[in-house]
């Protein structure tokens, strides 16, 4: 099975390796540009740049699968909220979505995206550290490294595969 990654983030690729750990699997990430915003800010969006990702990586190779997986965030009455989203986009079917565990961004890092910045950057400035999406991910920093990046997507991973497996069987 080919499997296209329409990221090449290292913390989405390892989850989506991860997550076909058991199956025979070719992977190729490819940089696939999501088509919404540098900073999504809704689920909607979120989800439509996940979306993007997948159909992109799928025509951009010839591969089984495509894989999207985006992080955004979301507006609530109690702050702002990170959040991750993923599609799997496979040939015959409608993109399967699948969404992650949500948290409360520090007011200071609300405030700044509000105003229009890009999470990952104000992560680098406020952890004093580089390429902070490209490993622990801002949930790593306020999680004090329980759960990093790589951990947060591999669950969504696992409900992308999960259901595509679930759908696969419905059609023997």
């Amino acid at each position: 099975m080919k499997i296209i990654i329409g990221s090449n983030n290292p913390a989405k690729v390892a989850a989506v390796k991860n997550a076909f750990q058991d199956q025979e699997a070719q992977f190729l990430s490819l940089d696939i540009s999501s088509g919404v915003s540098e900073q999504p800010f809704s689920d909607e969006e979120t989800i439509q740049g996940a979306i993007n990702r997948a159909l992109g990586a799928l025509k951009m190779e010839n591969g089984e699968i495509g894989i999207g997986l985006e992080g955004g965030v979301q507006e609530s009455t109690h702050g702002l909220l990170l959040c991750n989203w993923g599609a799997l986009a496979s040939e015959d079917n409608e993109p399967i979505i699948a969404g992650g565990a949500r948290f409360l961004l520090p007011s200071e890092i609300a405030e700044r995206l509000r105003a229009g910045e890009e999470l990952g950057p104000v992560m680098d400035d406020y952890a004093k550290k580089e390429n902070v999406r490209k490993n622990e991910g801002a949930v790593g920093i306020f999680t004090n490294g329980i759960i990093d990046r790589r951990e947060m997507f591999s669950h969504i991973m696992k409900l992308l595969v999960g259901q595509f497996y679930y759908q696969k069987a419905l059609k023997k």
